[in-house]
């Protein structure tokens, strides 16, 4: 490791002090947002029209405080809770994209950045840092932005992959030692422990698995311990991977891309898991615009994607990203992992969800969407939807059998009227003895 790094720190105001009025910067995410960075920034009251381009951050969002508009715009690629409020009251925008075509934004320069904010790992002994925890868009943004701005922190894990930066093309950095925000897992509810067997009885030996984090993830990984040779290739994943790793589940071997290798574009959970990716060579972490493209996705055999949803309706459109016109989320990985499972030998794309939301008085599904609700997936990608109440293969299903399939997972308050909807709504005639 270079001996004399540490003397080139300096305070995050100054780092922060190359950032210019009217430019555009990349703030990187999840649990490695630099929040030394991003609180001096926010700091300054000489500013003006910075746009701030990010995936979800971790902490507050201070850029996105009220009065805080002719400053700072924030862009969100995927939105998490700090920004709902100030997207929904127009005091930042959102971009509904794929995760895989982020990367290309400014690959390509239709995104142009000027600054890159970044936390990574100490330097090596080569001189090289990592991108940590998350390397999904921040590799895109290192690579094309006029200048990078680094959080260097003791903390960060040394993680394996293509998610190099070399401490050179740092312009200027502030070094800590303060561990990286966690996310603990909630307890499991009885919804998402069905949810989660349902679920795990899709999965097969040998299968390759996508899951984010969440309650319903989590369940299904927690029952997958009797499973033999798992592999896991996804944007992002949990402490539960942990486990399935020690208790030797997941094993990686019959993958056909990164055998006997985890490969992921960023994680998000404890220091458990923190401490198991640093100078773990056998997880890797890629720009998520390789570890989400279905060319890529499609040649690991017996893919299982899980991705979670606010709404289906009877024809098997999926809401993932917002409530009503109200954004929520993003489109982030969803499409890409449901058309690559579905392109996998023997793979299996599963939309999970509860069957109701609000303490059970509203159905999730509908016999249409909310007005503004996003498709982010369409009724042509969709499988396997799965609630509490049941698992259905919408696949190659006409219209009446799909309305029939999802009213028979729904809760069983609201099966009647989706029935009688679908009816109307299609101008079925009902089917004799009908409710």
């Amino acid at each position: 490791m270079p001996v004399s790094w540490p003397a080139r720190s300096v305070p995050a105001a100054d780092v922060v002090a190359a950032v210019r009025s009217g430019t555009s910067v990349f703030v990187h995410g999840a649990c490695a947002t630099p929040a030394p960075l991003v609180e001096a920034l926010c700091a300054r009251r000489d500013l003006a029209d910075v746009r701030l381009y990010h995936l979800h951050t971790a902490g507050p969002a201070p850029f996105a405080a009220p009065g805080r508009e002719r400053e700072f715009r924030s862009v969100s690629l995927f939105t998490g809770a700090p920004l709902r409020q100030a997207i929904a009251e127009d005091r930042a925008d959102f971009i509904p994209i794929f995760l895989s075509d982020i990367p290309d934004l400014f690959l390509s320069g239709q995104v142009p950045l000027d600054a890159a904010l970044v936390q990574v790992s100490p330097p090596d002994r080569h001189g090289l840092c990592s991108l940590g925890t998350s390397c999904d868009a921040a590799k895109a943004a290192i690579e094309t932005a006029r200048v990078v701005l680094a959080e260097i922190n003791e903390q960060m894990p040394r993680t394996h992959g293509n998610n190099v930066v070399p401490l050179e093309r740092i312009h200027a950095f502030v070094a800590t030692d303060r561990p990286l925000c966690e996310h603990h897992p909630e307890p499991e509810t009885a919804v998402e422990a069905r949810i989660g067997e349902l679920v795990a009885g899709l999965v097969e030996d040998g299968s390759t698995l996508q899951l984010g984090i969440g309650g319903i993830p989590d369940a299904v990984l927690s029952r997958l311990h009797d499973k033999r040779d798992l592999g896991i290739h996804t944007e992002m994943f949990s402490d539960r991977v942990v486990d399935l790793v020690e208790s030797g589940a997941v094993t990686n071997r019959r993958k056909q891309v990164g055998v006997g290798r985890i490969v992921t574009s960023f994680v998000n959970g404890t220091r458990r898991l923190f401490d198991f990716v640093h100078d773990n060579p056998l997880v890797a972490f890629y720009p998520c615009d390789w570890t989400n493209d279905t060319a890529v996705i499609r040649q690991n055999p017996r893919v299982v994607a899980v991705n979670s949803a606010l709404q289906v309706d009877l024809s098997g459109q999926v809401c993932a990203d917002s409530l009503g016109h109200r954004i929520y989320s993003g489109i982030g990985g969803q499409m890409d992992f449901i058309r690559g499972a579905a392109l996998s030998p023997g793979g299996k794309p599963v939309i999970a969800l509860p069957a109701t939301a609000a303490g059970g008085r509203i159905s999730r599904l509908v016999v249409e969407l909310s007005p503004g609700a996003g498709v982010v997936t369409t009724r042509g990608h969709v499988h396997w939807v799965v609630t509490e109440y049941g698992a259905v293969n919408l696949h190659g299903r006409t219209l009446r059998e799909r309305g029939e399939a999802l009213a028979s997972i729904a809760h069983p308050d609201f099966r009647a009227e989706l029935r009688r909807g679908l009816v109307a709504a299609r101008h079925f005639p009902p089917r004799v003895g009908a409710a």
